[in-house]
């Protein structure tokens, strides 16, 4: 009995393949099954490939937006003073107003392709000792120039404006119409009472390079667009002329925007090519800016016109609140552009 049991054993243990790689007595049942790998092998492959077409296609998303910046003809300037306090400490009012400042340009900027830069324009040692302190736009712009070579337009605005209707595209707004968007005399809005009727004046045949806007007190600098030629930085070397600013400083208390206005009424190739458009065009006013003529509509944004851009030009003086008119036009662009089933909620 005991022999025969033995060679059985024997036999049954000879059908084992002792040379298998997991080891002795190893179940077939246990072995890994190969169609387990190609699953696995198969699913990774799927994972690679559908990233791969998410990269492709956040790739092919972002090259027209390179393309068009790359492109791009305009240039925004965005005064602003990111590195704190001056004279004094910046408020938490102020930092939270610069912050929104900044976010309304760069996502305006970013959905058409244009280019932002963003210039510091606190008091600077290069200007003090010059008595230069407000002449910096001047400067800041010829300095622009330089950077971009390839632009065209360069869109100047202060830190206290705020786009309300970021789908206007400038060029079909303005740019590429600008001879026939802007009116060239002061026959239409005269409020400093310049000299109309000036000689060797011919705007007929002269393009528009400099684009402003008038308020109630005269030309108004906090949003304006000039464009590069020959004209324009012939325009700047005398703007920016230390003769200027040397003997009128002390006279001229909008300083930049005097000089301008002095240039304008006292020389026709100046005039030649500066186009106006309303105020209300590119540089609306809130309620509290030019108080002397509260009731002209001119002058003060409509939000049932939808105004382009609002200026909230002199809130740091009197009663005024930057923070409180940024906050109230910052919350009012974003009810202008929510959509009629979130309202509902």
């Amino acid at each position: 009995m005991t022999g025969k049991s033995g060679a059985k054993k024997e036999e049954e243990l000879s059908d084992v393949k002792l040379d298998s790689p997991y080891g002795y007595g190893y179940s077939e049942s246990f072995k890994p099954k190969k169609a387990g790998f190609q699953w696995r092998s198969l699913s990774i492959k799927r994972l690679l490939g559908l990233l791969t077409v998410i990269i492709l296609i956040s790739i092919l998303s972002v090259i027209p937006n390179l393309l068009k910046l790359k492109k791009s003809k305009v240039v925004i300037i965005l005064a602003a003073n990111e590195g704190g306090g001056v004279q004094r400490w910046k408020t938490p009012q102020e930092w939270s107003v610069e912050r929104s400042s900044i976010a309304n340009k760069k996502e305006y900027a970013e959905k058409h392709g244009y280019i932002l830069t963003i210039k510091d324009v606190s008091l600077k040692r290069r200007y003090s000792h010059e008595w230069r302190e407000g002449w910096e736009k001047v400067d800041i712009l010829k300095q622009t120039m330089r950077q971009f070579p390839d632009a065209e337009w360069f869109w100047w605005l202060d830190l206290y404006t705020f786009i309300m209707e970021p789908e206007v595209d400038l060029e079909q707004y303005l740019l590429d119409h600008v001879e026939d968007k802007t009116y060239r005399t002061l026959d239409h809005f005269n409020p400093l009472n310049i000299e109309k009727d000036l000689p060797y004046v011919d705007t007929r045949k002269e393009p528009v390079d400099l684009v402003l806007a008038q308020d109630c007190g005269g030309f108004n600098l906090g949003s304006f667009f000039v464009r590069r030629s020959p004209w324009s930085e012939l325009l700047l070397d005398l703007w920016w002329d230390p003769a200027m600013y040397d003997q009128m400083h002390m006279k001229w208390e909008h300083k930049e925007q005097d000089c301008l206005e002095v240039l304008y009424s006292k020389m026709a190739w100046v005039r030649n090519r500066i186009g106006f458009v309303p105020l209300r065009a590119i540089n609306s006013f809130p309620p509290g800016a030019c108080s002397d003529q509260k009731d002209d509509p001119r002058y003060f944004y409509n939000d049932k016109e939808r105004d382009f851009v609002v200026n909230m030009a002199g809130c740091n003086y009197g009663d005024r609140s930057c923070w409180d008119e940024y906050e109230y036009y910052r919350k009012l662009q974003k009810k202008f552009r929510e959509t009629p089933w979130y309202r509902l909620w």
